[in-house]
């Protein structure tokens, strides 16, 4: 978050020159635009920075000016709304900025000193804005980068102290967005361990929303800082003005939502400022996370669209790239393992099709062995009891059967009952004088802490330069923060902790992203529990949930996609009756459901045996051949809602070039006979035709249509009539496209 620089005019490596906007009638416009979007600000006659508009592109030369021109009642400042608004201006609600100055004055109110903007890779253009306050050496970066073919606009501040003695940010948001509208409606996400990411909709009235987390560790298993706002009605999949947004943080966070007296809605996002007063050195500058917008006009459809194309190329690795079929150990073997137990899986893997084998928690520890999670965490050694010849000969085994290999790891956490404990109880976060609270029977590292940060990165490093043959890390957090506090920072800095915690993370990711580009890092916390773009940046998957329940996925996929890419979204074949929820399903229904992310296996192979082994060996081939490439790489359009009255849900992938589809349809819940969805397509080329043809039948096809070709306007007017009424009854249809 700090970074000492010799001059306040220095950014991202290169010299900006800003202009001075003389008092008097001279105004001054700054857009910022996408493809299909425009972010509009003005500068007026007494030097404020003014939030005009964001929305559907825009004309904003002249007519922003004019506007500006325009008397308004009472005065201009009670009319308008200032970009980066801080405490002290008067008519404030929410302040993105509020600082105690050096000499401890309360106030704080910028003017604007000039902009520039880059373009730092094609199809990126980056605009700063230099704002300072009128009295103090105090600025305020406000930087927007557009993202032109993903209609993705991102914004976060740099805030530099110049003054002779420290200042303390007591609130410090990345971004401010007043809306203007009749009637908000706010779609969210909350949940639970094993439930994450369910999805609610609200209509805002006067006063405050707020979404936060004080966790500090695992953030996201209950709330997510990502949001989608419909403006005027509910939101609606393909027609409507609708806002997305989402935080790239993985720390404590706080969105609100804030519906003022003059009916407009005000957000505010950012770290949550709840005992995170930041004391800012003279000299030293304070960077906020990346916000993250997108704007649709045609509903919130193309939000999740924007999000996931953008998502895919800037926000996370490896997003355009073919990922491997995984066989996790977790479920099928879980602490009770020995070498032929994990052989034996992987034998049963090569055969169905499975790509890599991951070796889940267990394999480590030898004075205190990880034989259950009451001990062993932090002693990253082979335990040599349960595998006598080491990884190494684990590594081999899967090379020889065309596998490759991955281990699970935790290097934030440590039992009380361990070496690292025993050698370095300074480490754990703590306050002093207090009983530790264990979550999980475990304990918290301190990742403020630079050694902290030397050994979490050492875990990593060294199990790969041990173990070369290791081609990917599944990073596990299985607790959040209690009894926040830290041994390193001193005790006029313990405020410090929530944002330190997080920046120790990011640094020990950032130095293995160096080293590491390109190498394979599954995202899990309890699940879910850090699934955020902050985290996903360094990361190539997610797990999204320890619930692999399928009926349970259907609904935390649904609103885990609506804002990140289903390429992302790691989603298992577990076993039945299922671990979490005892739920008896068939398997189609599991690799049906399955097959809507990156389509992994859970459970312990040899029980998939005779015509199941069969359909289990088709559906993988199937999963690679036909429906991989449109996850990957393809447009989400979601058909029936999971939430929608009917018992049905359904969604379908559809290549850029129209040319490939994968249809995907669920039941739910019993009908009565007779009862039938029809599914009407969507984002087909209407002059194209197609082909369509059912895969993953377990006997007979749902549609009477199977392997018949059809018009596209058909398909999406008239819709397909399917033999879908038996709960827990699926289909699967590829389309392509004749020519």
């Amino acid at each position: 978050m700090k970074i000492y620089l010799k001059c306040i005019f220095y950014s991202l490596g290169i010299t900006l020159f800003f202009s001075t906007v003389a008092v008097g009638q001279n105004t001054k416009v700054i857009e910022v635009k996408t493809k299909s979007t425009s972010l509009v600000y003005a500068v007026d006659q007494s030097k404020r920075l003014i939030f005009q508009y964001y929305g559907k592109a825009v004309d904003a030369s002249d007519n922003f000016l004019r506007q500006q021109a325009y008397p308004k009642p009472d005065t201009n400042r009670d009319f308008s709304y200032e970009a980066y608004p801080t405490f002290g201006l008067g008519n404030i609600n929410e302040p993105a900025l509020s600082v105690i100055h050096a000499d401890g004055s309360l106030n704080t109110e910028l003017a604007f000193e000039g902009e520039e903007t880059k373009s730092p890779q094609p199809g990126v253009s980056e605009t700063v804005i230099l704002l300072k306050d009128r009295i103090y050496n105090l600025t305020v970066e406000l930087h927007l980068k557009a993202f032109e073919e993903e209609d993705v606009i991102t914004q976060w501040a740099v805030i530099g102290n110049q003054e002779d003695g420290s200042v303390q940010l007591t609130r410090f948001a990345s971004s401010f967005l007043p809306i203007k509208a009749e009637r908000y409606y706010l779609t969210h996400f909350y949940g639970a361990w094993a439930g994450e990411m369910n999805v609610t909709e609200e209509k805002l009235e006067n006063g405050i929303k707020v979404i936060e987390c004080k966790k500090g560790v695992r953030t996201t298993q209950t709330e997510n800082p990502s949001f989608i706002l419909s403006v005027n009605n509910p939101a609606m999949e393909n027609a409507g003005d609708c806002y997305g947004g989402a935080l790239a943080w993985s720390g404590n966070y706080r969105l609100d939502f804030q519906v003022d007296e003059s009916k407009r809605l005000n957000i505010t996002t950012g770290i949550n400022p709840f005992l995170s007063s930041w004391s800012l050195k003279a000299g030293e500058r304070f960077t906020t996370p990346e916000m993250i917008y997108t704007f649709s006009s045609r509903g919130r459809g193309q939000v999740s669209r924007n999000l996931h194309d953008w998502g895919r190329k800037y926000g996370m690795v490896g997003g355009n790239k073919i990922h491997d079929i995984v066989l996790n150990s977790w479920e099928g073997a879980y602490f009770t393992f020995n070498e032929n137990t994990l052989t034996g899986m992987m034998d049963d893997a090569a055969e169905m099709g499975i790509e890599t084998f991951v070796l889940d928690d267990g394999w480590f520890g030898n004075k205190y062995p990880r034989n259950s999670d009451h001990a062993g965490l932090g002693d990253w050694q082979t335990n040599e009891k349960k595998l006598p010849r080491g990884l190494d000969y684990l590594i081999d085994y899967a090379h020889s059967k065309g596998l490759k290999f991955g281990l699970w790891i935790e290097p934030e956490m440590v039992n009380p009952e361990s070496e690292l404990a025993e050698k370095h109880p300074e480490w754990i976060v703590q306050s002093p004088g207090r009983e530790k609270i264990v979550w999980r029977n475990q304990l918290l590292l301190d990742l403020s802490n630079p050694k902290v940060q030397d050994f979490v990165y050492s875990v990593f490093d060294s199990l790969l330069t041990t173990h070369p043959g290791i081609e990917c890390i599944k990073w596990d957090a299985n607790r959040h923060v209690e009894q926040a506090g830290s041994t390193f920072l001193p005790a006029t800095e313990q405020t410090h902790f929530w944002v330190s915690y997080t920046e120790g993370l990011y640094n020990v990711y950032k130095r293995i992203r160096t080293k590491y580009p390109d190498f394979v890092i599954q995202d899990c916390a309890s699940g879910g529990g850090r699934l955020d773009y902050g985290a996903l940046k360094y990361h190539n998957e997610f797990w999204t949930s320890d619930n692999t329940d399928p009926l349970s996925r259907i609904f935390i996929q649904y609103g885990t996609n609506l804002i990140y890419p289903p390429v992302g979204t790691a989603s298992h074949v577990s076993t039945s009756p299922n671990h979490q929820t005892m739920r008896v399903t068939p398997l189609k229904f599991r690799f049906d459901v399955a097959m809507t992310g990156r389509l992994g296996m859970e459970l312990q192979p040899k029980d998939i045996q005779g015509k199941d082994r069969e359909f289990a060996m088709e559906a993988i081939k199937n999963y690679k051949q036909y429906v991989r490439p449109l996850i990957t790489n393809g447009d989400l359009y979601r058909l029936k809602s999971p939430y929608d009255e009917g018992g049905w849900a359904s969604q379908m992938y559809v290549s850029k070039e129209n040319s490939s589809v994968v249809l995907f349809v669920f039941s739910l819940e019993p009908h009565l006979r007779g009862v039938f969805p029809t599914v009407k397509l969507n984002g087909l080329d209407p002059t194209k035709t197609y082909q369509i043809e059912e895969i993953n039948m377990n006997g007979w096809s749902h549609f009477w249509g199977d392997g018949q070709t059809f018009k596209a306007d058909y398909l999406m007017n008239a819709g397909l009539e399917l033999q879908i009424g038996v709960q827990y009854d699926s289909a699967v249809f590829i389309l392509k496209e004749i020519k």
